[in-house]
């Protein structure tokens, strides 16, 4: 059997995905009328959903904000032309239209030559907008490509505080920008930007709905994570066993265990749902080695 194109978000988000989607779908209701995301992410995952309407969520701002703006263009030549404007403003490398790296710096830093070339400029890009001068969705795009391991964090005072990536905008990036565009052009998505428990409260639930949820994982360690504690583990699955007593379908991604430690509770609750491993080789920053740890899908309907 041929195996599903996947459209990969290009956000490019730590944790997303992209590589598990086919995966789970198989577990996914056929027949999907709203499909809802307390936790949206980069939303590689809605990219691959047919439904009726899609309703897309997550308390995360920034991310938010860069759907809304990637979202408002029909174009993709509209769109880089904003994005080429100020990559050649400051002076970065563009390796979708010429690799501008000197040879003489390739030679030299044969694996991280994009980093090496692209430091100050981007050093510059991240300080102007972090004061203020430009404060935009077209840097932030930009700085969360140019990124390490395309992050976007934020310190205490809410500025942007990642280093350069070795990477550039490149065709990769094109892609997913010109297959981002194309697919939600076509889909009907409703974007909110709330706290997961408001956000499901609010929907007024028909037949056919599904939920699909992969909310900061308690025990694994990457920056998402930190905004998650367990009071919000608590209220989540609190709130799923309401929906099944509602005859809401849903779905959750979870870590069960991660490096010797295991979430106890997450794993007595699901006992009474249905539990699928899903193969996962998640890279972050803090650790650049293959984890090896037990990624499943819970659910709590029967699968087709």
């Amino acid at each position: 059997m041929k195996k599903e194109t996947v459209i990969r978000s290009p956000m490019f988000y730590t944790g997303d995905k992209y590589k598990l989607i086919n995966e789970m779908k198989l577990y996914f209701p056929q027949n999907i009328n709203k499909f809802i995301e307390p936790f949206v992410g980069g939303g590689s995952v809605f990219l691959n959903i047919e439904a009726k309407i899609f309703l897309e969520n997550d308390i995360d701002a920034n991310i938010m904000s860069l759907h809304s703006f990637l979202s408002s263009f029909t174009d993709i030549n509209e769109l880089e032309k904003k994005l080429f404007k100020e990559i050649s403003n400051y002076n970065l490398s563009c390796s979708f239209i010429e690799n501008s790296v000197p040879q003489d710096l390739r030679n030299q830093f044969k694996k991280t030559y994009f980093a090496k070339y692209n430091k100050t400029f981007f050093d510059k890009m991240k300080k102007d907008y972090n004061n203020g001068t430009k404060k935009d969705s077209v840097i932030l795009y930009l700085l969360l490509i140019y990124g390490f391991n395309r992050m976007l964090r934020f310190n205490k005072e809410g500025k942007y505080n990642v280093p350069v990536g070795n990477v550039d905008y490149n065709k990769n990036v094109h892609d997913a920008l010109e297959n981002y565009i194309t697919l939600v052009n076509k889909k009907n998505i409703v974007w909110s930007n709330e706290d997961f428990s408001l956000f499901l409260s609010s929907i007024e639930f028909e037949n056919n709905d599904f939920v699909y949820l992969d909310p900061p994982y308690l025990i694994t360690a990457s920056e998402y994570n930190k905004l998650w504690n367990q009071e919000d583990d608590i209220k989540m699955l609190s709130l799923l066993d309401d929906f099944t007593k509602r005859k809401i379908k849903f779905a959750m991604s979870n870590v069960v265990s991660y490096k010797g430690k295991e979430n106890t509770r997450l794993l007595e609750w699901a006992k009474k749902y249905n539990v699928y491993p899903i193969k996962s080789n998640y890279i972050n920053y803090h650790d650049n080695s293959i984890k090896s740890f037990k990624e499943v899908l819970i659910t709590n309907y029967e699968s087709n």
